[in-house]
């Protein structure tokens, strides 16, 4: 297997409205960030992914881009990206930013001008289309609720908007428009950055046509993924990408791909077929999901998780290569979410770090996660900010007839801005994130749960994720080994076994709150040389025959 800087690397999302503010007015900013540079090359970090910083009206808390070249005033100014970069380059970490390119926001030059006419120059950097019937093009819906589609009166059509209505997608076919995002990549890796992490980038090539969606239960608008989703010219995109753009410099990639299967990120993530290095897939993030989607909630079944977990480990060992993560700022925090936030939060949280960190894989923390940031429960509704919560309580109770209690559950079980609450620094007001009025409210357990006391704990998370940063720096076969499931029907417990050439790696984690046995397979031979971590400091002896997990205990051991 080819040795490679990203591969070996471990990456820290940066979500900037929410890490740390300098001047005061409530938001994160790109100095605020640089204030912090130094607690994340203590932590270890690599690679700094940048959420977008990048001119906005922020309709999607900036996924909605209206100058690809400029940064939004509330983060500051080019200038003080320019410093950051610097900072982050003369400490020895890298960075990559958001390349958010299936749509651009409303407001953006060149949607204004398409608006203009049928005929401007500009129209068909868009999807624009007459109306069938008086309605919409076709019944897509849009993942923000209601329609796929927004009428424009000036022109009589309607444009096509996967997101929101202010999140127009880009027209793909144009190879206009794809000259003109790869001139925009290259001024940005001439300027020094180390990659990109790409939004929904499998979204960009549509099936001709566009078809109406399949519809067997009458709905007004339904998904139409199958036809936005790895559409037809998709691995022609990312080629022609990758040899006017990526090939030219030494860089990072990984792209966000929902509803990818395995067989689909090898092509992706093959590196003879020259396309990307990663993809983020989101198989393992849906299984507490009901029939229906995200909001309709069910618990894990730990054996689901092991079967997509070890699907993805062994599909792609030896052909492309792994994203690992269990948090971002689209997922509800893990601690929360499959570990417990209550009596076990640390314990849990660490187990849940050693379960990712020891896949094989680039392991990516988001901020807040090396903390055990946990979920947030707002009062009421008017408290939440994201677009896609506030949607989807709009359809569902304001338009439909479910009923608040139930929807507001799956808001704090769900909701986006779990993740997005500002980061807790301190045990000073508002977490020591902004002097001013935050933004989003914090979490009131800031007291308790913060940078500054995790730092000064030696058995905190944030130094126990410090180790497991450190042992992958360490052990090559963390990196590189392959991968071996233990146990694929047990429930309660997720072990499995690396192996690199003579040396062997066993993780144990108990996924539960119980006290359980634990024996080593009778086929397994294997012999302890020594504990590489553990989540409990009084773990004594070394027979694996016969241990007992306590609850969330996690236990890597490394073989003679």
């Amino acid at each position: 297997m080819k040795k490679t800087w990203w591969k070996e690397s471990v990456v820290y999302q940066i979500y900037p409205r929410s890490f740390n503010d300098s001047n005061g007015d409530g938001i994160g900013d790109i100095n605020g960030i640089i204030q912090k540079l130094d607690y994340l090359k203590e932590l270890g970090i690599d690679v700094i992914w940048l959420s977008p910083v990048y001119e906005s009206p922020n309709d999607d808390n900036g996924y909605d881009i209206s100058d690809y070249q400029k940064i939004m005033k509330d983060f500051g100014t080019m200038k003080d990206w320019e410093l950051l970069l610097d900072e982050i380059h003369q400490r020895g970490m890298k960075l990559i930013m958001d390349l958010v390119v299936n749509h651009s926001s409303d407001e953006h030059d060149w949607f204004t001008e398409s608006k203009k006419s049928k005929d401007n120059k500009y129209r068909d950097y868009y999807i624009w289309r007459p109306g069938k019937d008086g309605k919409e093009p076709n019944n897509w819906k849009s993942t923000f609720s209601g329609s796929a589609w927004d009428y424009d009166s000036e022109t009589d059509e309607y444009y096509l908007h996967i997101f929101s209505k202010k999140q127009p997608d880009l027209n793909w076919e144009n190879p206009k428009l794809r000259r003109e995002i790869y001139d925009m990549m290259k001024w940005w890796l001439d300027k020094g950055i180390d990659g990109f992490r790409m939004d929904v980038i499998n979204f960009i090539s549509k099936v001709p046509g566009l078809p109406d969606a399949l519809n067997p239960d009458g709905e007004k608008y339904v998904s139409g993924s199958r036809y936005f989703m790895n559409g037809p010219r998709i691995h022609e995109f990312l080629q022609e990408m990758n040899q006017e753009v990526l090939s030219n410099y030494d860089i990072m990639t990984v792209g966000e791909m929902p509803g990818v299967n395995v067989e689909e990120a090898k092509d992706y993530t093959n590196l003879d077929r020259n396309e990307l290095q990663m993809v983020f897939q989101f198989e393992h993030m849906d299984l507490d999901s009901a029939p229906g989607g995200k909001w309709n909630l069910k618990p894990l079944d730990l054996r689901d998780l092991k079967e997509s977990i070890s699907k993805w480990q062994t599909g792609l060992h030896g052909v492309g290569w792994n994203s690992l993560y269990l948090n971002n700022h689209d997922q509800p925090r893990v601690v929360s979410r499959f570990g417990n936030d209550q009596e076990y939060r640390v314990v849990s949280a660490k187990m849940l770090g050693t379960f990712l960190h020891m896949l094989q894989g680039t392991p990516y923390i988001y901020q807040g996660e090396e903390i055990g940031m946990t979920n947030i429960r707002f009062d009421s509704i008017e408290e939440y900010k994201d677009i896609e919560i506030l949607n989807m309580y709009k359809e569902k109770v304001i338009e439909g007839n479910e009923s608040h209690e139930k929807v507001m559950e799956s808001i704090y079980v769900k909701g986006r801005d779990n993740a997005r609450t500002p980061f807790q620094w301190d045990s000073s007001p508002n977490g020591g994130f902004t002097t001013g009025e935050p933004w989003l409210k914090i979490n009131p357990n800031y007291k308790e749960i913060n940078a500054e006391a995790a730092v000064s704990d030696p058995n905190s998370i944030y130094h126990y994720y410090r180790e497991l940063i450190k042992l992958r720096k360490t052990h090559p076969i963390i990196v590189y080994g392959d991968y071996q499931l233990l146990y694929p029907e047990d429930v309660k417990h997720y072990s499995y076994l690396r192996t690199l050439d003579e040396e062997k790696l066993l993780v144990i984690t108990n996924f539960s709150e119980e006290t359980i046995e634990w024996k080593l397979p009778e086929d397994l031979n294997f012999t302890v040389k020594e504990q590489l971590i553990g989540n409990y400091p009084d773990r004594e002896g070394t027979d694996i025959n016969n241990l007992i997990l306590k609850p969330y205990e996690a236990i890597v051991y490394l073989a003679e």
